[in-house]
């Protein structure tokens, strides 16, 4: 049977809207990381068949096949060619599925999962700036109406019917700050990051966060519970891995250091949005052959603190050995880059901890989710 393997797998430091990446190009952003996989790897670049590159919103800085242009920045062969997806948030965990696919399919041996967003740069929601007013269609209004689809109101919606209130969520953010300033002071990201542009280590955790502070903070709707404080940041970033067959593994004489065990991916309610996690780990556990108890460390991106609580709830998966060294609430969610940057963190956890499995999942825009389990080696 065929094997896809990560051999490599490095992101940037994420930096936040007025941070120190902040006037770096997209193109550069995604060329830093391509360049630091190959030579961290040590692959022969013009051996790679593809870069395949999750970006969301592909216009201004980030059109035109960023993955190529990306790719061509970092001086890499011209023979490599590029291709840039969009899954919502999900696109370089999409990209991650389509370059093991490819390697699972034999139809290829050597593929780049890469993921780039510069939100300070190319800002969320600019992709729709410019067309109609109401991006959906009639035969979607037909089907559901014309009630607000944003992930905002997923989030409060998400937050009503699983009964979270507004310290719950205040009390999981004020953990992510504190697992993430503890993991950036212990060096745990050290490895994985290829430092750009002065920075070394992710810009967003706030050691002094507290209740107190987050409380003074107004929701983003009258009588609602989500605040800026419980949702993922405006970030900045770029993550790139390196997949392969058996056969490019014994030919470039690379080095596995995890093997792609399971993929799924499925859809869930596009009005609630947020929710797709939970069918997508179930999805994915029942594929496996594994039980929640097998997992060893979960990444589930923090967009809204609800995500991963409700997640957790519905799994029975256990929130010690979810986001260990915190989430997007405190690291920041550059959309399209994400994630790469969290299987990036996972495959590192499982490195560090010695732990044998770890699953990634993460809502997406549309009511969608990915779930993907890695095996360390």
């Amino acid at each position: 049977m065929a094997e896809a393997y990560i051999v490599g797998a490095v992101r940037t430091p994420v930096g936040t809207k007025k941070g120190a990446l902040k006037d770096v190009h997209p193109a550069d952003l995604g060329a830093h990381v391509l360049k630091e996989l190959v030579d961290r790897t040590g692959v022969d670049p013009a051996a790679v068949e593809d870069n395949i590159m999750g970006c969301v919103m592909q216009v201004g800085g980030q059109a035109l096949d960023i993955a190529r242009t990306a790719w061509l920045s970092a001086g890499l062969p011209e023979n490599v060619p590029g291709v840039t997806i969009d899954r919502q948030c999900g696109s370089s965990q999409q990209a991650i599925h389509f370059a093991a696919q490819g390697v699972l399919s034999g139809t290829q041996d050597l593929v780049v999962a890469s993921g780039v967003e510069h939100m300070a740069k190319v800002p969320m929601g600019a992709s729709i700036v410019q067309g109609l007013d109401f991006p959906y269609g009639e035969r979607w209004a037909e089907r559901y109406g014309m009630q607000e689809i944003s992930q905002f109101r997923g989030a409060e919606l998400m937050a009503e019917k699983w009964g979270y209130s507004r310290e719950d969520l205040e009390r999981f953010a004020l953990e992510s700050h504190r697992r993430a300033a503890k993991a950036i002071e212990a060096g745990h990201f050290d490895r994985e990051i290829a430092p750009l542009a002065g920075l070394a280590k992710d810009e967003g955790a706030r050691p002094d966060a507290s209740m107190e502070k987050m409380a003074t903070l107004k929701t983003l709707r009258d009588g609602g519970v989500i605040t800026a404080a419980v949702s993922s940041q405006i970030s900045i970033g770029a993550s790139a891995l390196l997949i392969a067959s058996e056969e490019a593994v014994r030919r470039h004489n690379l080095t596995p250091r995890a093997r792609i065990h399971t993929l799924a991916v499925t859809g869930s309610d596009p009005v609630y949005m947020l929710t797709g996690p939970i069918p997508a780990t179930e999805k994915a556990l029942a594929k496996s052959g594994l039980s929640i108890g097998d997992i060893d460390v979960f990444e589930v991106n923090e967009a809204f603190a609800p995500v991963p609580l409700a997640w957790a709830q519905e799994t029975g998966a256990s929130l010690e050995k979810t986001n260990p060294n915190g989430g997007a609430i405190a690291l920041g969610h550059p959309l399209g880059a994400t994630g790469g940057i969290l299987m990036t963190k996972l495959l590192h956890e499982l490195e560090r901890t010695g732990g044998r499995y770890g699953l990634q999942t993460m809502c997406e825009g549309g009511g969608q989710a990915n779930a993907t389990i890695i095996e360390r080696l």
